[in-house]
């Protein structure tokens, strides 16, 4: 364990114990915190994110310091991250601090630019996210919102959103989710179960499309009892 103490040296080996360390030891502390952490970068969570970096980016690059005092810091402050995420869950006041309430940038149609310096992005950016979204005109927008995280909610104005069956009175039919029953040439037993059926079910329709579970990419249930297949050869 002398790789986890600073010293002049490291030999190849205590290199590839202190990497392999660090990584999963950031694996289980991004796991601890949660996805919100990944797929959102919020206030907190970017000052989080750029603490920890820090802390085991220092290890692993300088000889001299060991790695202990790292994974202890960098523990302590993933218990302060998920303890906030949890107060900003229970006080009102603190969740305004750490999470803002969006503000517009654009509405009716019309540009907001002192909330676009409030937001720091340029009128070029906001034109960007517009083109991401397929919206060639901006007076088609009846409200733009600047969320915490850093992105851009449109709503488009009533006369220019699409038609849905509701508008049209159209009856559809129920969602239904396809439910992968094989993948990769193995049968998952477990999903099968739970759409109701058995193998003795699926080798009837394997019989039916002249097929073997080897042959089979993916292949899906719905809620009506369809059985889509997608082979390795197509």
């Amino acid at each position: 364990m002398d790789f986890f103490h600073g010293q002049e040296t490291l030999t190849a080996i205590q290199w590839v114990l202190r990497a392999v360390i660090a990584f999963f030891f950031l694996l289980i502390a991004s796991k601890l915190m949660g996805e919100r952490s990944i797929s959102q970068l919020r206030l907190i969570d970017f000052t989080i994110a750029l603490i920890v970096g820090n802390i085991l980016a220092h290890p692993l690059s300088d000889e001299n310091l060991g790695l202990k005092g790292s994974l202890i810091t960098t523990t302590v402050l993933i218990i302060l991250y998920i303890a906030s995420v949890y107060a900003t869950l229970k006080w009102g006041g603190l969740r305004k601090l750490m999470e803002p309430s969006p503000y517009p940038l654009i509405k009716h149609g019309e540009m907001i630019y002192p909330n676009l310096k409030k937001a720091r992005i340029t009128i070029d950016h906001l034109l960007s996210e517009l083109r991401k979204e397929k919206i060639e005109d901006m007076q088609k927008v009846a409200l733009a919102l600047w969320e915490p995280d850093g992105t851009i909610s449109f709503f488009l104005s009533p006369q220019y959103q699409a038609l849905t069956p509701t508008d049209m009175q159209l009856v559809t039919n129920p969602f239904s989710y396809p439910t992968i029953v094989i993948k990769e040439g193995r049968v998952d037993q477990e999903s099968l179960k739970n759409v109701g059926k058995d193998m003795d079910w699926l080798h009837h329709k394997f019989t039916l499309y002249n097929v073997q579970t080897t042959d089979i990419l993916l292949a899906t249930v719905d809620d009506s009892d369809n059985l889509k297949i997608y082979l390795y050869d197509e």
